[in-house]
């Protein structure tokens, strides 16, 4: 159960409670209303009900229903694999992990087929250290072992991995290399996004310019910090929104399966040898067709 005494916020109670507790969506928060799941001052109330100061709030939150994940066999790119850890080159299209409404065909059910897994992140996220989206390609640590995965969400907090992205963008970038240091959080016109905004996690993304087209630009970008959708908005943020992104991009833009984002390169420490690991994937099929399509204009 979840308390809160509200001090000078006012409004509906839906709203309010969306902006104390962003984890919950506004629907999410307007089901646990009707169905008595939060009281104010002990009693329940509808969606529409006034939040006054000193207002007392209980939300109960039911237990999350169990998902029996189903390992199935998917044919899986594995570039690197040893007893504590696997590196995969995902394809374009393919979810990281099991959620709510998505239970299967996801890369988590690929790799439950193959290997055991670490259990540190619970029932939908065994073995997932980071993520990439579903419409990013490219390199993936996953961990086998608890062990492995301790240390290497620790490699990510001390941001002493490497962590390199191909990305193909509109417009001309000016500058051969940038810095873009913007915190993140989500957006407050539009849940499913996040934005760049005031009280955002702090996140840094460098980048440099490897080929200039007629009216795109392609380019390296280089992880500072893992925030969600980091990537897009960032270069929405600058004016550059990426190729074919169905979120942060502009209408008219290429045809694309989604985004033009590749995670290109991958570093970390190994968690037993304590030696360095590199490894890189080449663009796929789709990115590389067009590019050729772009530089033949």
């Amino acid at each position: 159960m979840i308390a809160v005494t509200i001090t000078t916020q006012t409004g509906r109670l839906d709203k309010v409670l969306a902006q104390i507790k962003p984890e919950l969506s506004r629907s999410q928060i307007q089901q646990l209303i009707t169905d008595g799941q939060i009281t104010v001052n002990k009693q329940t109330v509808k969606t529409k009900y006034q939040v006054q100061p000193n207002d007392y709030i209980e939300i109960n939150m039911p237990q999350p229903k169990q998902l029996d994940l189903i390992a199935e066999n998917i044919p899986l790119d594995i570039v690197y694999e040893d007893d504590d850890v696997l590196v995969v080159n995902k394809p374009q299209g393919m979810v990281v992990h099991p959620s709510a409404g998505h239970s299967d065909k996801t890369l988590v059910n690929a790799l439950l087929h193959h290997c055991p897994l670490s259990t540190i992140n619970g029932t939908f996220r065994p073995g997932i250290v980071h993520r990439i989206d579903k419409d990013t390609s490219g390199l993936l640590m996953v961990a086998k072992n608890d062990h492995a995965h301790q240390s290497l969400a620790q490699q990510l907090k001390d941001k002493t991995n490497i962590r390199e992205y191909i990305a193909l963008v509109h417009g001309n970038i000016k500058e051969e290399c940038a810095t873009i240091d913007a915190p993140i959080g989500r957006s407050p016109k539009d849940r499913k996004k996040q934005a760049v905004v005031a009280n955002g996690k702090p996140a840094i993304t460098h980048i440099e310019v490897l080929q200039r087209y007629q009216e795109y630009t392609l380019v390296k970008c280089i992880l500072e910090t893992g925030r969600t959708h980091q990537i897009r908005v960032h270069l929405k943020y600058i004016g550059h929104p990426l190729a074919a992104d169905p979120l942060y991009g502009p209408k008219k833009t290429l045809l694309g399966q989604g985004q033009f984002l590749h995670a290109a390169k991958l570093g970390f420490t190994h968690p037993k040898t304590g030696e360095l690991l590199v490894f890189e994937a080449p663009l796929p099929e789709y990115f590389t067709n067009t590019l050729a399509k772009l530089a033949s204009h």
